[in-house]
This record gives structure tokens, C-alpha cells and sequence, in this order.
């Protein structure tokens, strides 16, 4: 089964299109002068978007990464943005579908909260508008999806005071991006199983008022 990254445009665009294939004929900075920079703003050129081609093989990026990989390059601006134009209509860049790949997979791999999936989406230079976008797909099942988190930490805390378990617990839940209530009943409903007659004994979290 595919990852989301596998189905990024940018990664079957290139693997189907294989623009690389027309930039190997192009000698390397290597083969003209041993690593020097070029002074032929082409050939500057050339090599920036074969160094953008490269890393988009390697992981998807945001048109804010590609923007800093040519900038690398001491690239004009001018042309800076005629290649992201250029990666943006034969779809190797495109926010949206990354951001809906990013926010899939935190949340089906690594049960991420809105709060953390969105932190990571602005890291990556996504604008507000579209992280807002991807997050709306999200079902509102952030209460589950904090206990099952929960659920699965709280056996190897069994040897804490109460205390301290659920402490460490909402820590935990805090950096998955669950926090206030939604934590508070998720750590308490998963310490409280783990302690019940019909577990093995451990930490007996007892609610309070």
C-alpha cells in the first residue's frame, strides 16, 4: 500500500515524467570546474532546478522549501519564480495535496492532534488557509483518538504513584497535540483500566472532585 508521500504529485510527476533524465545530459559542476559555481546564468539555472528535482524525488516539498532550494543557488528572483511557476503547473509542488498527505499521516501513524498537525504544517511554510483546509477533513474525534493514545502508555506507567502517571501522561498527550479536557479524561479513563480488578494490578488512579 502506498504512503501519502508515495501519491504526492510531485513524486509520480517526476517518476513518470522524468525530466531528470533530459538534466543528466548536462555536465556537472563537478565534471566543468571541480565545484565551482558557474557564471553562466543558465547553467546556474540548470543546476538549481536539477537540485530541486533531486531533493523532490527524495520527499515532497511546500513551494516555501523549493523557494529556499533555489534561493541556495544565489538564483535572481526573477528567476526563482519563473521555475516554481513552471514545478507548479506540471504539479511537483502543490501545497494543498501536501498538506492533506501530512495531516493523513499524523494522524494514521502517529495520532496527532489539530494542534501538532497544524504546528508542522506552518513549519513547512503551508499558509493558514490551506492547513485550515486540511484540518476541516479531519473528523472531530479528538476525545478517541487522545484515548486511544492513552490507552496505549498508560501499562508502562503501572509502577507510578497516581501522581506522577498522570502527569507524565498528559505530557505525553500535550505533545501529540491533546490537551485541556479532552487529555485530562483520556489520561485519567486509561489509568483508571489499567488499575481495574480486571487487569493486572498497577497503578490504581482514583478520580476526584
Amino acid at each position: 500500500m502506498k504512503s501519502p508521500s508515495d501519491r504526492h504529485p510531485a513524486r509520480s510527476a517526476a517518476r513518470t515524467q522524468r525530466p531528470a533524465d533530459v538534466l543528466r545530459a548536462l555536465p556537472s559542476s563537478a565534471e566543468e570546474g571541480g565545484g565551482e559555481t558557474f557564471a553562466d546564468p543558465e547553467q546556474v539555472r540548470a543546476t538549481a532546478e536539477e537540485a530541486l528535482l533531486r531533493k523532490l524525488r527524495a520527499r515532497s516539498l511546500s513551494v516555501s522549501e523549493a523557494r529556499q532550494v533555489l534561493r541556495s543557488h544565489a538564483l535572481p528572483s526573477t528567476d526563482v519564480d519563473d521555475l516554481l511557476d513552471d514545478f507548479l503547473r506540471r504539479r511537483y509542488l502543490d501545497d494543498e495535496e501536501l498538506a492533506r498527505s501530512l495531516v493523513a499521516s499524523g494522524v494514521e501513524r502517529r495520532n496527532q492532534g489539530r494542534v501538532v498537525l497544524a504546528r508542522e504544517l506552518a513549519k513547512r511554510g503551508i499558509s493558514r488557509d490551506i492547513v485550515d483546509a486540511a484540518l476541516s477533513e479531519v473528523p472531530d474525534d479528538d476525545e478517541e483518538r487522545a484515548l486511544e493514545f492513552a490507552r496505549s502508555k498508560a501499562r508502562s506507567m503501572s509502577r507510578l504513584d497516581p501522581d506522577t502517571a498522570l502527569r507524565r501522561l498528559m505530557g505525553q498527550l500535550a505533545r501529540r497535540g491533546y490537551g485541556g479536557s479532552a487529555a485530562m479524561s483520556a489520561a485519567k479513563t486509561a489509568l483508571r483500566e489499567v488499575s481495574s480488578p480486571t487487569r493486572p494490578s498497577g497503578v490504581r488512579f482514583v478520580d476526584s472532585d
